[in-house]
Order: C-alpha cells, then sequence, then structure tokens
C-alpha cells in the first residue's frame, strides 16, 4: 500500500493545502481494465478526503463483452480527455441544481499541448477531485423510489439549462457514449434491418436539434450520489460524477437513458408522461431564469417530440452491442417502432 501512495504522494499533497495522506481504499476499478477510482483519507489541510481517478492505459484491454478494437481503445483514451478538460474548464459553471466534483488538479500525460495524441502503454493521468461523500453526497443506490427518480430529473433539468446552447470547446462534438458516427462495428452487428435502416436518420434528427446543450452522456443511476433523506447539504438532494463522455446534444438523450437505466419496462410505460412533465416544469423555470431570451415553451415542444427518437438512438446500440441486454423490452420496442414508422413517413 505505501508503495502504491507514494506513486500520487506528491500530487496530492500539493494540492490539499498542507494535508497528508493517511490512508486510501478503492472505490472501482475503470471500465476495461483503464485504472482505478481511489479515495484518499487526510489529515490536516481543507478536505478530510478527496477522490483519485488514476487513468492508467494498458496495453491489451479485457472488454467484458468482448468488443476490443483500436476505435474502441480510441474512444476510451478521448473519453478521459474529454473529461479532465471538462473538470478543468466546465465544472465549476454548474449550478446549485446540479451539483458536482469540484476539480483540485490534473497531472496529465494528455494535456492541453497534446490532447489530441493517443498514447499508448504506460500513459496514466491523475484527477483529483472533491469527495461528494464528504460534501454529503454519500449514497450511491441500485434502485430508487419515484421521489429520487425526479430528484435526478432535477439535476438533469438544470444541468441542461445551464449549458443551453453553451460551446462544447474541448469535449464531445456530439455527446453520449452510443452516438452513431462511434459505432459502426455495434451498427454492423445490428440484426434489425428496420432499425438498421433507420439510423442515421435518428441520429440526424437529434443532431438537428434547433436547442443544443451538453449532456452528461451517461446519465445512468450508477452516476449519481444521493444525500441522506432530510438532508440540507445542498439545493439538490442529488450530485453526479462520471463525465467522460459529456458533449453537445439534445437534452433528451440524457432523460431517455437515466429512465431506462432505473425502471422497468411497465413503469417507464406508465410513468413516461408524468416524468416528462416534471422534467419539462423544471427545465421551463431554470431556462427562464438562466436564459430569458429563450422561448421556452418552443425548447419544450421541440425536446419532447424527440424523447422517443432518444430513445430508439440508444435501443440501435444496445440491440448491436449486446442483443440479449434485459434492457431491450417492449416498450424500447413499441418506441423504437414508433419513431421508424414516424420518419420514414416524412422522408
Amino acid at each position: 500500500m505505501r508503495k502504491m501512495i507514494s506513486t500520487y504522494e506528491g500530487f496530492v499533497t500539493s494540492l490539499v493545502n498542507g494535508g497528508s495522506i493517511d490512508s486510501c481504499e478503492q472505490i472501482q476499478s475503470l471500465w476495461s481494465g483503464y485504472g482505478e477510482i481511489l479515495r484518499i483519507h487526510l489529515r490536516g489541510g481543507d478536505h478530510s478526503s478527496v477522490i483519485l481517478k488514476h487513468i492508467r492505459l494498458p496495453q491489451a484491454a479485457e472488454h467484458p463483452r468482448g468488443w476490443n478494437s483500436t476505435l474502441s481503445h480510441q474512444r476510451k483514451v478521448k473519453s478521459y480527455q474529454v473529461e479532465t478538460h471538462w473538470y478543468q474548464h466546465y465544472a465549476s459553471l454548474c449550478t446549485q441544481g446540479c451539483p458536482v466534483p469540484k476539480c483540485l488538479g490534473v497531472s496529465a500525460s494528455f494535456n492541453e499541448s497534446n490532447k489530441d495524441s493517443i498514447k499508448e502503454s504506460n500513459s496514466e493521468t491523475f484527477m483529483l477531485l472533491t469527495d461528494l461523500s464528504a460534501a454529503g453526497f454519500s449514497q450511491v443506490k441500485t434502485s430508487i423510489p419515484l421521489q429520487e427518480v425526479r430528484a435526478c430529473l432535477s439535476w438533469l433539468a438544470h444541468f441542461h439549462a445551464t449549458f443551453l446552447q453553451h460551446s462544447s470547446e474541448g469535449l464531445w462534438d456530439c455527446g453520449t457514449y452510443w452516438h452513431l458516427d462511434t459505432r459502426p462495428d455495434e451498427l454492423a452487428a445490428l440484426d434489425d434491418q428496420r432499425l438498421k435502416q433507420a439510423a442515421p436518420w435518428i441520429d440526424q434528427a437529434l443532431k438537428q436539434s434547433h436547442y443544443q446543450t451538453l449532456v452528461h452522456g451517461d446519465a445512468k443511476l450508477a452516476n449519481f450520489c444521493f444525500a441522506p433523506a432530510n438532508s440540507t447539504v445542498s439545493a439538490s438532494p442529488v450530485a453526479a460524477v462520471d463525465f467522460q463522455y459529456v458533449g453537445a446534444g439534445c437534452g433528451m438523450k440524457d432523460v431517455a437513458y437515466f429512465m431506462g437505466s432505473c425502471l422497468s419496462d411497465a413503469e417507464c410505460e406508465q410513468l413516461e408522461v408524468p416524468l416528462l412533465e416534471y422534467y419539462f416544469q423544471v427545465l421551463r423555470s431554470a431556462v427562464n431564469k438562466l436564459h430569458p431570451q429563450v422561448d421556452a415553451a418552443h425548447l419544450e415542444h421541440e425536446w419532447r417530440s424527440l424523447f422517443d427518437v432518444a430513445w430508439a438512438d440508444f435501443h440501435r446500440f444496445l440491440k448491436g452491442w449486446s442483443p440479449g441486454h434485459w434492457k431491450i423490452n417492449s416498450y424500447s420496442e413499441q418506441l423504437t417502432q414508433r419513431v421508424i414508422q414516424r420518419l420514414g413517413s416524412a422522408l
């Protein structure tokens, strides 16, 4: 353990204003063996604990579903470049309605001077962040009640309003990890021929949305951290992490993906209308406050029409990537077929 700490001790202690490392623990390994996330407990200084994201590029990644390729590797490397840039240049812009960790510092093998390069083995980056658990967001959940579903949708609405029509420089030109341009292998593997033919239409409908924002890009339940009930630590009872796939896009991509991550197909069908109504209620309020020049009603009208399109977009990726995935259900098929029929008749 002491040897492991010595690899980043100088970097950490230089950023925590007099604190020293007491101990560390691994929170999780990064996807496909690309590093780890550590919680570092400190003595003295301004923080009782901090989070260190240690990105270490492997010589040969092992994808859990067998999707190993140069394209896959380059996508992951870029995702960490994007996340580094996000925390350095965008995270501080988040409002009280969409809290995120603060960036304390980055020691990067891919940085502003070589951010377009793809470094191979032995490249590593250290990203030091504030600990959301120490800030009061101490709970990560695998299932949530309806009240907390709404809390996450409120976070998304504030996030989308905050970055409405904002530049995405340094981030993904098209946010999310499943968008069509970066998933040719999964499209080729897709057996659903109608959906395969419709995929470019679906992609274009989302890209041509007049109202673009920044989307989180991986807004699943596992990437939200909750404050305990009755906590008053923040204006929001939930914060979010993991910004590897943040970039430009229609906000419905996050909303559809999030709902699919925590609700069954029956719940999605039953709750689609009230949950969308709640999201847009919060979005209208936030947009009117932050961007009074924007026609919030027109924005809502456009995005409502793209909810099922965004759902079909992720469904296309999922059916090519993992045809037996639990998220491939009757509700998703129903929405997707509706989109295919509507877009097809419009061409």
